[in-house]
């Protein structure tokens, strides 16, 4: 998974684009920590990292 697939999938649960910050987007959603997404064009994310992403956005346990 991309960074721009994940970005696109936390938008899909109400997460929205805080601010850009280098090469990381900032999601942003009522009620909850701002989580940074690592765009580097078409190279998969790590998977650990993938997981711990999607925990702290709670879309995952």
């Amino acid at each position: 998974m991309t960074g721009k697939q994940l970005k696109k999938l936390l938008e899909e649960h109400d997460w929205s684009l805080d601010r850009i910050s280098g090469s990381h987007h900032i999601m942003t959603r009522e009620g909850c920590r701002s989580v940074p997404i690592p765009i580097h064009g078409t190279t998969d994310l790590p998977k650990g990292l993938i997981h711990g992403i999607l925990k702290k956005a709670g879309i995952k346990e």
